[in-house]
């Protein structure tokens, strides 16, 4: 259920649906997992504004799954070749509805989100369906699986990424047109076969998401934002304050390091001290950003592009990332992001800009107005618009 649009996909689909619901007629299925989905049934039904008749979806259809039907799925899974990933939402329930609703309804394009998805069109793909994947999922468990601590982990996550590696083989083909948001993910994907990928990126709340004017930097403050309990997010702290953070203390005692996020696990919990802050859920996080002297993203396994990244440099602010991400950005290092995929180049890149107010305010405007023209909700919904049309259009040849 894409409410509330704190992260992720739920962000990405309710964004591209206040777009796209100013010129069209939207109708979602989905699935609710709690009632938190249950609840964010009557905010999708909402106007997209307070000045708007036009509703954010026209319909919203669900099927109630518990996360522990769809875990039960997913062991039943491990028997088969199908991507544990997969076989989570793997429902009869949910085929009979979707089935139910295009035998009922003409649409004329069909948006189906993330390759849990794909699997139910297997045995029939319209001709006006798009699949837009967040990145390419395999390549994402292939950097699980190189990350892993023990034999065990191991083990699993490559399995995963080899069944993973398969199903995109065997799915994405079949799609008139798939969409990933990141150049990377785009090459990766080519790399293994599959040709039919073009690009939409992610995109940035630009009215939520802009520099405060009047706002104050805190000196020293390095900032970390995301889903607390999301394994890359948390793989990225820890690496940070064990190889990376260290450093900048040597050089800037004052340095206190911000992470920021909700449902923060044990593992980040632990990683409290005098000089590293773990916040828990933040309501406006464009506040935190505000006062932040850099923002950091040093993830090391995942794909795609950064809502994290994005936000920040649409707050005008001075930004050090890891390779994770930084191609579709579409700007090279030093041109409004710094990147260094080694400890001690992204320490030093912090600690330049932490001791130099010209540098960093020089690297936020640059990296803001790249963001600003370029990945706006209006801007990529009209490229999902032009994608549809081209779809529609080479079906009617």
């Amino acid at each position: 259920m894409p409410y509330p649009p704190f992260r992720g996909d739920k962000l990405k689909i309710y964004n591209l649906a206040k777009e796209l619901a100013k010129d069209h007629e939207l109708h979602l299925l989905t699935i609710a997992e709690n009632q938190e989905d249950l609840n964010a049934v009557e905010h999708l039904l909402q106007p997209i504004d307070s000045q708007s008749r036009r509703l954010i979806f026209k319909s919203v259809q669900w099927i109630y799954r518990p996360k522990w039907v769809s875990a039960l799925s997913a062991i039943w899974g491990l028997f088969s070749n199908r991507p544990l990933q997969v076989a989570f939402f793997r429902s009869r329930k949910f085929q009979r509805k979707l089935n139910s609703v295009l035998t009922s309804n003409t649409f004329d394009a069909i948006h189906i989100q993330h390759l849990r998805m794909a699997q139910y069109f297997e045995n029939s793909i319209p001709q006006n369906a798009i699949l837009d994947l967040p990145d390419a999922f395999s390549l994402y468990w292939k950097r699980r699986y190189e990350r892993a601590s023990n034999g065990i982990e191991r083990f699993f996550r490559r399995l995963e990424y080899q069944r993973l590696a398969a199903y995109e083989q065997f799915i994405l083909p079949q799609f008139n047109r798939v969409l990933v948001c990141s150049q990377e993910d785009q090459e990766y994907l080519k790399r293994n076969g599959i040709n039919n990928v073009e690009l939409l990126p992610n995109g940035v709340n630009l009215k939520t998401f802009s520099p405060i004017i009047g706002s104050q930097v805190i000196p020293n403050r390095i900032l970390f934002t995301g889903n607390m309990d999301y394994a890359p997010n948390v793989d990225a702290v820890q690496y940070f304050v064990s190889e990376i953070f260290p450093t900048i203390l040597k050089n800037v005692p004052e340095a206190r390091f911000i992470i920021a996020g909700q449902r923060p696990v044990k593992a980040v919990l632990d990683l409290q001290s005098e000089n590293i802050e773990v916040t828990g859920f933040v309501k406006d996080l464009a506040e935190e950003y505000a006062i932040a002297n850099v923002v950091v993203s040093p993830l090391r396994i995942g794909a795609g592009t950064q809502n994290k990244v994005l936000e920040a440099l649409a707050m005008d602010k001075a930004v050090v990332c890891t390779h994770v991400g930084f191609k579709g950005l579409g700007i090279n290092s030093g041109e409004g992001i710094l990147m260094a995929s080694e400890a001690d180049l992204f320490a030093q890149f912090v600690i330049d800009i932490l001791k130099d107010s010209k540098l960093s305010q020089q690297i936020g405007n640059c990296g803001g107005n790249h963001v600003r023209s370029t990945f706006s909700w209006t801007a990529i919904s009209n490229q999902l618009i032009n994608h549809f049309n081209s779809i529609c259009n080479e079906k009617n040849i």
